[in-house]
């Protein structure tokens, strides 16, 4: 007799066991449910996205006032943000350059083309 209230006990047990994970899995199935997944990875993938790309953004700028700094272009603040002077010996020398008149060493006929 008690062998067979054990069996009986331990077999609701192990039915009530399994009606409940199937009803979990059931819920996690349904189609709002999966919505609901979808869009919070959805949204975690976006913040993700979006650090990646600050962290991206900042290693440019770093980069860009070490090779600022290497090749001596500072920031003139009489210029927008986003343009660099020539510093003052360099830009004195290309000004200059500018001033001599070259020779042209080739002519262009452009009745040649037809």
């Amino acid at each position: 007799m008690f062998r067979r209230a054990f069996w009986f006990t331990a077999g609701a047990a192990a039915g009530v066991w399994a009606t409940t994970k199937v009803n979990r899995k059931l819920k996690q199935l349904t189609p709002e449910s999966l919505a609901a997944k979808a869009a919070d990875k959805a949204i975690e993938t976006g913040h993700r996205l979006k650090d990646f790309a600050l962290d991206v953004k900042a290693g440019m700028t770093q980069r860009e006032d070490e090779l600022n700094d290497a090749l001596g272009l500072h920031q003139d603040p009489d210029r927008p943000d986003n343009v660099t002077a020539l510093p003052g010996p360099r830009r004195l020398r290309a000004i200059e350059n500018d001033k001599t008149n070259h020779p042209l060493k080739f002519s262009y006929n452009r009745n040649e083309d037809h």
